[in-house]
């Protein structure tokens, strides 16, 4: 690690923070058990775990926004108690949120001076814009101080989030999951800018599930699991699947083995389709792509390029200004949601908590929303309640799913288990397509494996799939094509051998595949 530099002025010094013994309990839960962490300046300390290890929480405390039970918290060696975010921006810690706190209309330079106390209330803007303009310099950020918001790209987005904590002081800032919405080609010009904060003597602590980035970027690697610290470590050759070992405590294969599979016929057929957004602005402008038996098609592309439209409009939530979707050669354009499903189509929604299940709902009663009516669950016009109970309780033994028991309500499991219900009611029904939008996102490791696994056996055994999905790592790792959409038309079709991500990071960035 190389010797920090000084930090630019404006803001305070942090050579240390240091957590130590933190305790934090909730109603049922234990979510931080005696944690001790420590992050120097001139460093990227990258924090590892699964949902619910306890890292966000424990990145909460030291941003003030929760107070331990027990446990302190040191900064250069001084104890300190944070009451609330001010406190802790007082002192030189900020937080960029992974979901970014911008206001759209509002320009860059009025998101970074809202808020802040001004001497007699007055905000002086042409100060704000110099101080930017200086810090852009330092730093390498390519930022335009009169720009609004609404008309920046998502990663020039994260630069405004970053300089805003920069102008405000922060001398050591927690990024959460900062690379979830950029493209590859934004996420190599975000690891400069934060090595450069590095050099320029910052305290950096990066909250990642992507192993290859906490491996390429951080200087040490804290894994959390259950609640404790199980190691840190510094990154110096630490190989991935130790690190995953280290968070799920198992060995972990996140690339399900991809065994040659002969392709069947069309089974999804896409012609021409025009979709409209809930703006009712052109969404999906015309695209035309099939699958087949026994492939996966991966959707790669940066959030809001028409991946959400498409899914919708083929599993039939929303409705096509034009173009035509045939199942098995036959038309479900104007089919209703039940008629695709008894067609042999089946949907993994994005949104699992509002298109997926109903969360005041048992898990028994959402593994038979689609089909409660039909025979064995229901007898004329009664419910066969052991009927509904066996075929719960096979599905929650084939697919892993975690749950204290049928009845309990689908809200109070975790996320990845409540995925898995829904892949679980959506393969019991042997569809020969399956939609699977975004399906591990929000998950922790150990689900991820399930899923991918499960996919691929789908594939496998003939399924057609479109997998739609904002991680380009897991479009890779499952996909034999990938489709990349920007801005509602494809880009280019590539097969999975000629894929590489310098490829669909530029199409993922609007640059058409080359003939």
């Amino acid at each position: 690690m190389s010797q920090p530099t000084t930090l630019p002025s404006g803001h305070t010094r942090i050579d240390s923070a240091e957590m130590r013994g933190i305790v934090k309990r909730f109603p049922g839960v234990l979510a931080n058990d005696h944690v001790n962490f420590e992050v120097r300046a001139g460093e990227i300390h990258a924090l590892l775990g699964e949902n619910g290890a306890g890292k966000s929480t424990l990145m909460k405390i030291l941003y003030g926004l929760y107070q331990p039970d027990e446990g302190q918290i040191f900064i250069n060696g001084e104890e300190v108690h944070f009451h609330s975010p001010a406190d802790a921006l007082a002192r030189g810690i900020g937080m960029i949120h992974q979901h970014f706190m911008l206001v759209q209309t509002l320009t860059v330079a009025e998101n970074v001076a809202l808020g802040m106390k001004t001497p007699h209330g007055l905000l002086e803007l042409d100060g704000v814009k110099k101080r930017l303009r200086e810090l852009s310099e330092i730093y390498g950020l390519k930022i335009d101080p009169d720009a609004y918001i609404w008309q920046l790209s998502v990663g020039e987005q994260q630069r405004v989030e970053i300089v805003k904590a920069l102008y405000r002081g922060g001398a050591l800032i927690i990024l959460d999951e900062p690379t979830a919405v950029l493209t590859p080609q934004e996420v190599d010009e975000l690891f400069v800018t934060l090595k450069q904060m590095r050099e320029q003597g910052h305290a950096l602590i990066f909250i990642s599930h992507k192993l290859h980035e906490v491996q390429d970027l951080s200087d040490r690697i804290t894994v959390m699991r259950d609640g404790r610290v199980v190691d840190t470590v510094p990154n110096d050759g630490i190989e991935q699947r130790t690190l995953a070992r280290m968070m799920v405590g198992r060995d972990v294969q996140l690339q399900p083995d991809r065994p040659e599979v002969e392709r069947g016929p069309v089974r999804l057929r896409v012609r021409d389709l025009v979709v409209n957004n809930d703006q009712d602005l052109p969404a999906l402008r015309g695209i035309s792509l099939d699958v087949h038996a026994g492939e996966i098609v991966g959707i790669a592309g940066v959030s809001g390029n028409g991946q959400r439209e498409l899914a919708e409009t083929i599993a039939g939530l929303r409705e096509a200004v034009s173009g035509e979707i045939e199942l098995d050669g036959k038309s479900i354009l104007h089919a209703s949601v039940a008629e695709r499903l008894r067609a042999g189509l089946a949907f993994i929604p994005e949104e699992r908590m509002r298109h997926g299940t109903i969360g005041v709902f048992s898990v028994a009663e959402n593994m038979i929303l689609q089909n409660h009516g039909d025979p064995p669950f229901a007898r004329s016009v009664f419910f066969d309640f052991g009927a509904i109970a066996r075929h719960t309780g096979e599905l929650i033994r084939r697919f892993n799913i975690k749950t204290p028991s049928q009845e309990t309500p689908v809200k109070n499991l975790s996320g990845g288990n409540i995925q898995k219900l829904i892949l679980a009611r959506e393969l019991s029904r042997q569809p020969v397509v399956l939609i699977a939008a975004q399906p591990t996102r929000g998950v922790d490791i150990s689900a991820t494996e399930y899923i991918r696994h499960t996919l691929m056996q789908q594939r496998n055994e003939g399924v057609a799939i479109l997998l739609i999905s904002e991680d380009l790592d897991e479009i890779l790792a499952l996909s034999d094509r990938i489709v990349v959409l920007y801005e509602g038309q494809i880009m280019g079709v590539v097969d999975r051998e000629d894929a590489d991500v310098e490829m669909l990071g530029l199409m993922m960035a609007g640059a058409r595949q080359q003939a």
